[in-house]
């Protein structure tokens, strides 16, 4: 017979790990151990095609609007600190995209196709093929970009880089990364281990800090919550 606990326990660990394998967006800032050295076909790219640039879960999107301009949606905290633009329009970096991201504030920006990528590979329109969906006449997409350009909200879920391309692209907002990691969380959700997780964790926290509201409600709520939703 399995031991409850070490089952729990197994199964807190497996989502952790599940966690620390996912990026939660889709990082097109430059990190401090990249190299922005690559050469990019420039002359290749026409005014409203969709660029991407895949990461290792995750890929970033932008709009290419000619003259090695491309036009991207970045979270930045900076935004909601300061509206001196000689700061603002600086390449994002990790820090300030990560805090950007949690705060959900961000601009719709315009940088060079070499920042915009900061030396990885770059696909273009793949979009069209992967969503099957009948793109825009180019002009019209970019645009549509040009309108769009200035601070806008961030959701990871409702309106990142990959919505604001697929409406410039397709006239519609979607997002199949978003979609993807939703799919991920029902099949944690609805895994039954999960509530068992949960009440684990629950009388663990009332153990060691102490029967209070603060663990005594979570613990009780949290995996009865699950319990529904499985």
């Amino acid at each position: 017979m399995k031991n409850p606990m070490l089952e729990a326990v197994s199964l807190v660990l497996e989502k952790l790990l599940f966690i620390s394998k996912f990026k939660f967006f889709s990082s097109g800032a430059p990190g401090e151990d990249k190299a922005g050295n690559t050469l990019y076909e420039i002359n290749s790219f026409l005014r409203g095609d969709v660029l991407e640039v895949p990461r290792t879960h995750l890929t970033h999107y932008g709009i290419y609007l000619g003259d090695n301009r491309v036009a991207h949606m970045m979270p930045d905290i900076l935004l909601a600190l300061t509206d001196d633009r000689g700061l603002t329009q600086k390449v994002v970096s990790n820090k300030r995209l990560i805090l950007g991201v949690i705060c959900r504030v961000a601009s719709i920006r315009v940088d060079t196709v070499e920042d915009f990528a900061y030396g990885a590979e770059i696909l273009v329109n793949h979009l069209d093929r992967s969503l099957k969906k009948k793109a825009l006449l180019n002009e019209e997409v970019a645009q549509r970009a040009e309108k769009l350009l200035g601070i806008t909200p961030y959701s990871l879920l409702w309106n990142n880089c990959e919505h604001f391309v697929t409406y410039c692209r397709f006239g519609t907002a979607i997002s199949p990364q978003a979609d993807k990691f939703c799919e991920n969380v029902k099949i944690i959700i609805r895994d039954q281990r999960s509530v068992l997780a949960s009440a684990v964790l629950g009388l663990a926290s009332i153990v060691c800090l102490g029967l209070a509201s603060y663990t005594t409600l979570p613990a009780i709520f949290i995996p009865f919550c699950l319990w529904m939703a499985g």
